[in-house]
């Protein structure tokens, strides 16, 4: 699914205008009814006090069609106009004509002293700025947002929270509202993915409001939202001749002294994803563990404590190198030698990242086409700081194409950068939070590469099945309880629900 600018989603509007021969209005009226009928499914409008906050533009069009609806209903509901400029849009005026013979009141905002009292128990619908604002909001119509914040009630934003701009960063945090729910248009919006705008957008539903499919495919972007059905095509179902040499051999590096856990995680994700054989490489304090722990992974084995030699002798499809190996000179030394010996792509995480910090005119010998897991403070450490999360996604733009290789970027809609482009997952929540998480998404994309996928597709595969697992996981536990060995007890599932239904 694509991301698109501002513009280029104004664009696709008036080419869905002139395809399906209808006119502004008529799109403004799909759009507002499938938000007002996301609202009554989920909400009870039965028992629930609303408050709609309208601009003057088609923003508060959108807010004006959903006040009609509510009022056919039944709804208990009240309609204010934020008057922040004096121009209104035209679509505006014409939703507003059709409210006259309804008897609706409507109320004025045109300063403080118009400020109506907002109760927490109230849900509040935002439709006073939209997608194409470019500079923030100021004057009262600012205090009447800190307003609307501070009174907690449930907020439901139009496509976009008011004051929160989406081709680039907030400039002024107290002038954007913060969501609770957006019901945003057609495609994901660049500005709900980022976690610096975490506070105004706790979730967000992508509502299908028929824009021209043709004209979007048409549209050049590097920024993409993986879904489903992305992911469901890469997929290569096993032939029923197939063996275990069929599927490859996955060898995870590993582990040091009060850090075997990473890597039997690790280890086990991969088996777990399919890789037809997997071995270990651990120190030899790890040798008993795994081999109880994992009685169908192979070990071979380095120093006592941590790895120093690197002088495995499994011949693998792809190495998976980094969860708990620790940052001992000798393990640092090691894998550095192991580095630049190396031809093939690998998957390297965790400390094996901090050592390529630590040691950055190594990062050249990273064979091309190689995955690198990071979380942002690792990020950070690989390519130093940023002002806002636009840099940093220039930032891992560049650093993947200098390098040639595919940077996965962990977080809340985890991105994926690879050759020019950004892809941001859709499945997962914060359940994921937890210790362990990382050295089983190594696993997992280190097996799915040892099944011959490519390793971008076996990255966008293995982060989306990852993710699956916690919201599985959620639909009957809470998130609190999640821990990494689940991710693995409900790859089964996930990999069911993702290729197999």
């Amino acid at each position: 699914m694509k991301i698109l600018t501002t513009e280029q989603i104004y664009q696709t509007d008036k080419a869905t205008i002139i395809e399906k021969e209808i006119n502004s209005v008529n799109l403004m009226e799909i759009a507002a009814k499938k938000c007002f009928e996301y609202i009554r499914n989920n909400y009870h409008i039965e028992n629930q006090s609303f408050k709609i906050f309208c601009g003057v533009g088609n923003n508060g069009g959108d807010g004006l069609v959903i006040a009609r609806l509510l009022q056919q209903m039944d709804a208990d509901f009240v309609c204010y106009i934020v008057h922040f400029s004096d121009k209104k849009s035209e679509d505006f005026i014409i939703n507003f004509e059709r409210l006259k013979p309804l008897n609706i009141k409507i109320y004025d905002i045109f300063e403080e002293n118009d400020f109506p009292k907002i109760h927490q128990n109230e849900i509040v619908i935002d439709a006073i700025f939209g997608l194409g604002l470019k500079k923030s909001p100021f004057g009262f119509t600012k205090e009447f947002i800190k307003q609307i914040n501070n009174s907690n009630a449930y907020i439901i934003s139009i496509d976009m929270p008011s004051g929160l701009f989406n081709d680039s960063a907030v400039q002024d945090k107290e002038s954007v509202i913060k969501s609770r729910k957006t019901l945003t248009f057609q495609l994901p919006k660049l500005a709900l993915l980022l976690p610096e705008n975490k506070d105004y957008c706790t979730e967000f539903e992508i509502l299908d409001i028929g824009l021209s499919q043709n004209y979007i495919s048409s549209l050049p972007t590097n920024k993409f939202f993986t879904t489903r059905d992305e992911v469901q095509k890469l997929w290569i179902p096993r032939n029923k001749f197939s063996h275990k040499g069929s599927f490859g051999h996955s060898l995870l590096m590993g582990g040091s002294f009060g850090k075997i856990g990473a890597i039997t995680l690790a280890s086990r994700a991969a088996l777990k994803v399919g890789s037809g054989l997997v071995s270990a490489y651990i120190p030899k304090c790890a040798y008993q563990i795994v081999q109880i722990s994992l009685p169908e992974v192979m070990v071979e084995v380095d120093n006592d404590s941590e790895i120093h030699h690197f002088n495995y002798k499994t011949i693998a499809n792809v190495i998976g190198i980094g969860p708990g190996i620790g940052l001992h000179e000798k393990t640092i030394e090691g894998f550095i030698n192991f580095l630049k010996l190396q031809k093939k792509p690998m998957v390297i995480d965790a400390d094996a990242l901090n050592i390529l910090a630590q040691n950055k005119t190594c990062l050249k010998y990273i064979p091309k086409n190689s995955v690198l897991t990071p979380h942002p403070k690792e990020f950070e450490r690989l390519v130093g700081s940023w002002k806002n999360d636009y840099e940093k996604l220039e930032k891992l733009r560049d650093f993947s194409l200098k390098y040639n290789i595919v940077v996965v970027l962990k977080g809340a809609y985890t991105v994926i950068a690879h050759q020019n482009n950004l892809h941001f997952n859709s499945t997962g929540n914060a359940a994921l939070s937890t210790a362990g998480s990382g050295d089983v998404l190594t696993g997992i994309i280190t097996g799915l590469i040892a099944q011959a996928y490519t390793p971008f597709d076996a990255s966008l595969m293995g982060v989306y099945i990852h993710g699956k697992t916690a919201d599985i996981y959620c639909r009957q536990n809470p998130q609190e309880t999640f821990i990494a060995s689940d991710i693995i007890e409900f790859l089964p599932i996930a990999i069911k629900e993702t290729f197999y239904s």
